[in-house]
């Protein structure tokens, strides 16, 4: 049956993309979960304000039997909405992808998010081997996600512009796990926001509630997540949850962390010998061949589009030249 299913044709319907918005919880190990009770998770899921779980659904090619059809079926009873996700490698991308889409055709999952991390690095064929099958079978709107590292200027070669390119996941969960990283949250979200939003997906920030960080961080993450314009956010993870950091998923917004409305952060300026993924996504907006070296063609290539544009011809990726691009032709 299963075979049947992965190799019909990908389904008609789009599932809700909404799954993305309000407060969620990520559940790596359902039986480390109030024993896997599931009825016990769903009572307490309502009373922590989380309207969407994200269960571990595979590991590779290995697809975890814990995510299952009667597991989404119980906790939609309980108006939950019920995501999977998948921690992906590289070494047989198709096959990977066929595992996640086990989580939506099967199980029937609200939406799906991609775990890519470093095993992708500098693997951009077989990122887009992995999306270009995934689609195939979820169908091309299916709401998915791509998590990874939020810092993208220090994961370069990471294919960002894959995952969230033409074809590839509408959402952008970026894993701000401000104490783990050794920063704290409002220089977090600034970086993260910085380089993410270049990318041009809705960005549903991922935060952290082990490490059982204190309440106000949990509740300053809250803030700056709807200050930055996110409908939605969710945390990592429900088995290891510190009962501070808990504390802080139902707190008011107001008066606890100082001022809601940050600066917002501009995108970086890249020049001449700038390296990585952002420049493959500038150059496959300017037509380019995607190199990821800003050579002097790029160069070329960003003056001309200034030009036309009316901006000042810097020849540099700067912010007035990302906005341009970000609008097209």
């Amino acid at each position: 049956m299963a075979a049947l299913l992965l190799a019909a044709a990908a389904p008609a319907r789009a599932a809700d993309p909404s799954a993305f918005d309000g407060q969620g919880m990520w559940i790596y190990v359902l039986a480390s979960s109030n024993g896997g009770d599931v009825e016990s998770i769903a009572l307490a899921a309502q009373a922590r304000g989380v309207s969407t779980l994200v269960f571990k659904a595979g590991d590779g090619t290995r697809y975890w039997p814990q995510f299952s059809r009667p597991l989404v079926d119980a906790l939609h009873a309980h108006g939950l909405r019920v995501c999977a996700y998948s921690r992906i490698f590289s070494r047989k991308p198709r096959t990977e992808a066929r595992v996640s889409a086990r989580a939506v055709l099967e199980a029937g999952a609200d939406c799906f998010v991609i775990d890519a991390e470093k095993e992708y690095e500098a693997r951009y064929p077989q990122a887009r081997a992995y999306m270009s099958e995934l689609r195939r079978l979820v169908g091309p709107d299916y709401p998915l996600g791509l998590t990874s590292f939020p810092y993208v200027d220090l994961h370069r070669s990471l294919p960002y512009s894959v995952f969230l390119g033409p074809g590839g996941a509408q959402f952008n969960l970026p894993q701000i796990y401000w104490r783990a990283i050794g920063d704290t949250v409002d220089a977090a979200f600034a970086r993260t926001y910085a380089w993410n939003r270049l990318y041009g997906r809705p960005i549903r920030p991922l935060g952290q509630v082990w490490m059982n960080p204190p309440a106000s961080d949990v509740v300053r993450f809250r803030e700056l997540a709807a200050a930055y314009g996110s409908s939605g956010w969710s945390w990592w993870s429900w088995q290891s949850a510190g009962p501070r950091a808990l504390a802080g998923l139902t707190l008011p917004l107001n008066g606890l962390a100082g001022t809601l409305a940050p600066q917002q952060p501009a995108p970086p300026t890249l020049r001449r010998g700038a390296r990585g993924d952002v420049v493959r996504l500038a150059q496959g907006r300017l037509g380019m061949e995607q190199t990821g070296f800003f050579g002097a063609d790029t160069k070329r290539a960003v003056r001309s589009l200034q030009a036309m544009r009316g901006l000042p011809k810097t020849g540099a990726l700067d912010p007035l030249t990302w906005a341009a691009l970000a609008s097209g032709p």
